[in-house]
């Protein structure tokens, strides 16, 4: 078992690569009443085109079987409800799917060793027939209407569609209809061989438990399972432009209040690491200097009456994609998006306040803090991270360090105009 120190947080992170190939990491915190727990594969929806363990060809599987396969795992061979067996032991449990990975997770009090034990059994066996899967597609097709509705939903993906002409990211995470109707319970197998395999996972367990013990236990539990050796897994993603497909398009929908979100296409991709964690939360700070309800430009919005409450501001990056977006409610769309593209240019025209700056960074940092206290972001933050080739307890340290120069230098690349994008839900 290795250990790794973060003296700044004073955190210990206790770590053990399995035989199998499986990263365990604990987080022991004795003040915390909670023990959460998330075992998560680097699976989500892109991963639509990969080789199959030990062949040569490559497989194009159906929009959709990462979320698919999400919803059959909790289907167990002799029937039983894994969501009760959770309950009955005190637990809650959940799963969710993003673009780039699926997590299995339980939060609980009490339990915890029998939670573990079957959170991991539940994942490592899969039940899957032609008759669930059929039966699924209804559940899941009724879901995928429902966010069709969803004018939030719609405005997220219309902008990223805006933005991707080739990458599957452009792609609803459930897959559509159209596309769930040809999963088979084969294309579930080829997938969870391929993608579930333990050198794939990372479990990761914070709260008041054993490092020790914890791990222990985890390694008991997979001494009596058999895996082949998994080597790396070929994925393929299409080549796709580095400026937008549509610099602007809007959809009419049933809404009292229109919508717009406007946002920025990352031209340089593939970042890992160090590279990835400096430029993502450098992005995050530069968001921040310019939309952050602190600001005079977020002031000036509202006193123009083009947004409200509901403004955010969000920057994703992964290493096959990466955009900014922000936006909100607005009684004119057209005038909020021309508004956030004039304050992005005139930003780039001038200086950054360097005292501006500090006060968002010590915002950044007090967030940052504030997010430790809740387990749920820790595991599922770490775990993203380690996919990353990153480190979640980086995150204080690169904050203090990131320099004026690299910040202006962000801004320029990043807000590339060529690069920007704007989508409105309009009344119908």
């Amino acid at each position: 078992m290795e250990t790794k120190r973060f003296e700044q947080l004073q955190e210990t992170v206790y770590y053990q690569q399995l035989q199998n190939g499986l990263d365990v990491y604990v987080l022991p915190k004795e003040a915390f009443n909670k023990t959460f727990a998330t075992f998560t594969t680097k699976y989500g929806a892109i991963d639509n085109h990969f080789k199959l363990f030990g062949k040569d060809e490559w497989l194009k599987v159906p929009d959709g079987v990462a979320h698919f396969l999400e919803h059959k795992m909790f289907e167990q061979p002799d029937g039983v409800d894994v969501f009760q067996t959770f309950s009955t032991q005190g637990a809650m449990a959940n799963a969710f799917t993003s673009f780039t990975a699926t997590s299995y997770l339980f939060s609980s009090t009490a339990n915890v060793d029998e939670n573990l034990t079957t959170l991991v059994d539940f994942v490592q066996e899969p039940a899957f027939t032609d008759e669930n899967v059929e039966k699924e597609k209804g559940i899941i097709g009724q879901e995928i209407r429902m966010y069709d509705d969803n004018p939030d939903w719609r405005l997220y993906f219309g902008l990223i569609e805006n933005m991707y002409q080739n990458h599957p990211v452009k792609i609803d995470i459930a897959g559509t209809v159209e596309s769930i109707s040809d999963i088979t319970k084969e294309h579930l197998y080829e997938c969870y061989k391929t993608f579930y395999h333990p050198s794939n996972m990372v479990l990761f367990i914070v709260g008041p438990v054993d490092p020790k013990a914890t791990i222990e236990l985890v390694e008991r539990n997979q001494e009596g399972r058999e895996f082949t050796n998994q080597q790396t897994i070929d994925r393929q993603y299409p080549e796709e432009p580095k400026t937008v497909v549509h610099k602007e398009r809007s959809l009419a929908m049933s809404v009292q209040t229109s919508k717009c979100l406007v946002g920025y296409k990352e031209r340089s991709v593939h970042r890992q690491g160090m590279a990835m964690l400096r430029h993502e939360l450098s992005v995050q700070l530069l968001l921040e200097l310019l939309f952050g309800k602190g600001t005079a430009t977020y002031q000036g919005l509202t006193d123009e009456g083009l947004i409200d409450d509901s403004f955010s501001h969000d920057y994703t990056e992964e290493y096959e994609f990466a955009f900014s977006s922000f936006g909100g409610n607005t009684d004119d769309p057209d005038r909020l998006a021309l508004r956030l593209r004039e304050i992005v240019e005139e930003a780039k025209s001038r200086k950054i306040d360097e005292q501006a700056l500090e006060r968002v960074r010590k915002k950044q940092i007090g967030s940052f803090l504030k997010a430790l206290n809740s387990p749920e972001f820790i595991a599922t933050q770490f775990t993203r991270y380690r996919f990353n080739q990153m480190d979640l307890f980086s995150v204080l340290p690169t904050l203090e360090e990131l320099t004026l120069t690299e910040l202006e230098d962000v801004l320029n690349e990043h807000f590339d105009d060529d690069c920007f994008t704007q989508f409105k839900v309009v009344a119908k």
